[in-house]
């Protein structure tokens, strides 16, 4: 293997941490900002997200796609694949919009596609919302993902007991709102194992190609993602304050350690055989000795 092969992972892993620096203390500031001792009224206090790692999502809730079809959800989150799961409702113009624009946008920038080495499913918090709107919306991001439309990602429509079970299982808190006639909700992703257990959450609404990949390769233990993906991985960790991946001074310290060790390795066979090569050459052009 190359010198520079080696050194590419550590390389990228620094650049990332100088790149990061910025955007850790501004997510810092924005959690002191929300922090800051406002009371939160009763009827809030339900909009949150208590995280459930480890929890097994019941397979046999029942919803309908895009396409009409009678779905059980564990055929869509078990298998060999993880899922990248998001609680929304269809008729939403303004929160659920902005964060499935979100997941779009750090979708497009990853270079693994829906259906390759993960699934997506949305499923919509609204029981009013129907098949027909499902669609529609699956069509409007799946454009707007601009990978066609064979894209693994389903758009689920379902009875408020089955929405609120899965809503339950996860974690992820929601109310409606009469007055306002729109449902009140968090901003996350969930990152659920290929045995339908939650493995992560991510929040905001916005997702870097880099969470959504680090993510990803935690939630199916290592079986997406290749050999530099694993190097670099180890040089993060998951921020639960701040729901991102973060830069792992230790990681990179190690990565540095085994980079170094194998380029002193390398320099020393070099030498080694710059050493034994003019023997060779020298014991090849001495004369042969003549008999009579």
């Amino acid at each position: 293997m190359r010198l520079g092969a080696l050194l590419r992972p550590l390389a990228a892993a620094l650049l990332l941490q100088w790149g990061l620096s910025s955007a850790t203390a501004a997510g810092a500031g924005a959690s002191t900002a929300a922090g800051g001792g406002l009371a939160v009224p009763e009827a809030m206090q339900a909009i949150t997200v208590e995280e459930r790692l480890g929890a097994s999502i019941d397979p046999e809730l029942r919803f309908r796609d895009h396409q009409g079809r009678d779905v059980r959800l564990g055929d869509l989150l078990q298998g060999d694949k993880p899922v990248l799961l998001t609680l929304n409702y269809y008729g939403c113009a303004t929160l659920c919009s902005v964060q499935l624009n979100g997941v779009v946008a750090g979708l497009r920038e990853l270079d693994w596609t829906a259906g390759d080495e993960f699934r997506i499913v949305t499923v919509s918090i609204d029981p009013d919302d129907d098949v027909e709107l499902a669609r529609t919306k699956r069509l409007a991001y799946l454009d707007s993902y601009g990978r066609g439309e064979a894209v693994d990602w389903h758009f689920l429509v379902g009875e408020q007991s089955q929405i609120q079970a899965l809503a339950a299982q996860v974690g992820f808190g929601y109310r409606y709102d009469p007055v306002q006639d729109q449902y009140a909700h968090a901003a996350a992703v969930m990152l659920l194992a290929p045995d339908a257990t939650v493995a992560r959450y991510l929040y905001g609404v916005q997702y870097s190609a880099r969470d959504l990949r680090f993510g990803l390769m935690e939630a199916a233990a290592g079986r997406v993602g290749s050999v530099a993906d694993r190097l670099i991985l180890s040089c993060f960790h998951y921020d639960a304050a701040l729901g991102r991946y973060g830069v792992f001074a230790q990681g990179i310290m190690r990565l540095g350690g085994a980079v170094g060790v194998l380029v002193l390795a390398s320099l020393g066979i070099v030498l080694w055989r710059q050493e034994l090569l003019p023997k060779g050459r020298a014991t090849d052009a001495a004369p042969t000795e003549l008999t009579s």
